[in-house]
């Protein structure tokens, strides 16, 4: 099954500040925040949700289809992604904006303050997901990922029209989002991937509980950090998957992408949501434990026990067919 993932291409910039935001949140004077933090440490990766969740499809095996607009600097990323199995003919180059930037600072805590540039991402609307598919092959799959959003309501709508099953993955843009759109881009997928925070903030934007997204929406899968995730279906049992333990929390950024990643190819070779899920929290974890969110390797052979330890021998050998003995590169 080709699946195409639609969304925002970045620069991550990430630092490390080593105390607690919170130690410097002054009560009764939050409404006037002005506040520095020194980092410590800087991290120029490769990022952006959609290539994020290419590259773990990529280091997967499957070899998906990344849309989105770029500015002229993304020839080494572009390099990076293709060597990872990734299908780059669907990314627009700008001429004028550059690629856009992902600039984060994380806490002792794991805790987050970040701010996202555009650029060429603003420019994302004036893709047609019809005219990448006439011009790069059919795709079974289209997953809606965080990125303009003038786009990611036009590439709803497309997949909508046309009868394309899709993915809503409305996540990093909730907080733009108004109740008329929150509420297009989740009616009609296939499936919904939100995290706890973000579960709550949907409820919030669109005015529907689970039991009326759950009627617009195949499934909903919520992430909850380090307490693994959980798939939910109209009339049928709540799945929770406990997370793979990590040897180390590196950088939580993109960890939420690869679970995704993880979660998309279990359905795509069929496996079923209980074993998408446990693919999805390995592959999490697995990013977890590198400093960026396309850095991490795969390992079959490293990771099977992992698998076992948590999900017992039975998981393990039902993903163990599907995947690859070690990252495309």
């Amino acid at each position: 099954m080709r699946v195409a993932v639609s969304g925002s291409i970045a620069s991550d910039h990430l630092m490390t500040f080593p105390g607690s935001f919170t130690e410097h949140l002054i009560d009764g004077q939050l409404d006037r925040v002005s506040l520095s933090f020194l980092a410590d440490e800087l991290q120029i990766r490769r990022g952006g949700v959609a290539a994020n969740i290419c590259y773990g499809l990529g280091v997967l095996g499957l070899s998906p289809l990344l849309v989105g607009s770029a500015g002229a600097d993304f020839g080494e990323h572009e390099a990076w992604l293709s060597k990872h199995g990734v299908d780059t003919s669907g990314v627009r180059i700008s001429e004028s904006k550059h690629t856009a930037r992902f600039v984060c600072t994380t806490d002792q805590a794991g805790n987050q303050i970040a701010t996202f540039y555009a650029g060429a991402m603003a420019e994302a609307g004036q893709i047609s997901l019809a005219e990448v598919a006439e011009r790069t092959g059919a795709f079974a799959t289209a997953v809606i990922s965080p990125n303009d959003p003038q786009a990611m309501l036009a590439h709803t709508a497309e997949c909508r029209d046309a009868g394309l099953d899709f993915l809503a993955d409305p996540s990093q843009q909730l907080p733009r989002a108004d109740e008329a759109m929150a509420r297009a881009l989740v009616d009609g997928a296939a499936g919904l991937f939100t995290n706890e925070y973000e579960r709550s903030l949907l409820e919030q934007k669109t005015g529907w509980d689970q039991r009326d997204i759950l009627d617009r929406a195949g499934f909903w899968v919520t992430t909850h950090g380090p307490d693994g995730a959980t798939v939910a279906r109209k009339g049928e049992p709540v799945i929770r998957v406990p997370c793979v333990p990590a040897r180390q929390a590196a950088d939580p950024t993109g960890v939420g992408d690869a679970f995704r990643a993880g979660f998309i190819a279990g359905t795509a070779w069929g496996l079923g949501d209980l074993l998408s899920a446990q693919l999805g929290c390995a592959l999490a974890t697995l990013a977890l434990e590198a400093v960026g969110p396309q850095e991490y390797a795969f390992d079959r052979a490293a990771l099977l026990p992992r698998l076992a330890a948590v999900y017992g021998d039975d998981a393990a050998a039902g993903l163990e067919p599907h995947l690859p003995a070690v990252s495309p590169a």
